[in-house]
């Protein structure tokens, strides 16, 4: 019976980032879970696609946009489930268990968000995440586990640049539940911006994108941002 996972993992230069994300994979294909490894690359200029390449996956190349790279990627996928990861996030050591257990069902799983970091505003942020997700608003970092059929049926990722995972999660709405394991996704954005000031940051994209602001022009004030 083939095994029933497509990995997909947009990227752009995610060389440092990318082995580490894989390796945690591994479990997977141990437990005879992944089927591919679907790496959908936005442009990379430094040796992510190397480093993709000696891991076996399947590149995919395109524009840089994430919700672009991910419909590119998800359109190459033969599994009958998809798992959605970012390049910066790894899954905890053991997460096959839960995973199979939601393979049961015919519904969306998010993971519970942690970070590479621990303290109180470490706490607080995955804490506000892990309930935003509660209440149907997943983030990518958190990962997105859902049958394909699923996937394509709310016609799949729409091409924008930011906020394709509200996006997704909003197409999706009381077709997801939450999965027992954690995504460990790193936290150097936070340390590097602050983590209230990164935090409040990102409150307030997303309440320019429910209140209509265009997901190119959210995009590129988040690139002014750093």
């Amino acid at each position: 019976m083939p095994a029933p996972i497509s990995v997909i993992i947009p990227t752009l230069n995610a060389e440092r980032s990318l082995s580490a994300c894989l390796t945690a994979l591994m479990e997977g294909l141990d437990a005879g879970l992944i089927r591919e490894l679907i790496v959908s690359d936005g442009g990379s200029d430094d040796a992510t696609r190397s480093v993709a390449e000696e891991w076996g996956a399947k590149i995919v190349q395109g524009e840089p946009s994430r919700g672009g790279q991910l419909r590119r990627g998800c359109a190459k996928a033969s599994a009958e489930w998809l798992l959605v990861l970012h390049a910066d996030t790894q899954l905890e050591a053991g997460w096959t268990g839960p995973v199979i257990a939601h393979l049961n069902g015919q519904k969306a799983g998010w993971f519970q968000l942690r970070f590479d970091s621990t303290g109180f505003a470490a706490g607080f942020v995955s804490g506000w995440a892990n309930f935003r997700s509660r209440i149907g608003l997943p983030y990518g970092d958190q990962g997105l586990l859902l049958p394909r059929s699923l996937y394509q049926s709310v016609g799949g990722y729409p091409d924008q640049p930011l906020m394709e995972d509200v996006a997704m999660a909003r197409l999706l709405k009381g077709q997801m539940i939450a999965i027992s394991s954690a995504a460990i996704t790193s936290a150097d954005k936070y340390r590097n911006a602050g983590w209230m000031r990164r935090g409040g940051r990102n409150l307030w994209t997303l309440v320019r994108y429910f209140a209509g602001v265009s997901p190119a022009k959210l995009a590129q004030a988040y690139a002014k941002q750093g």
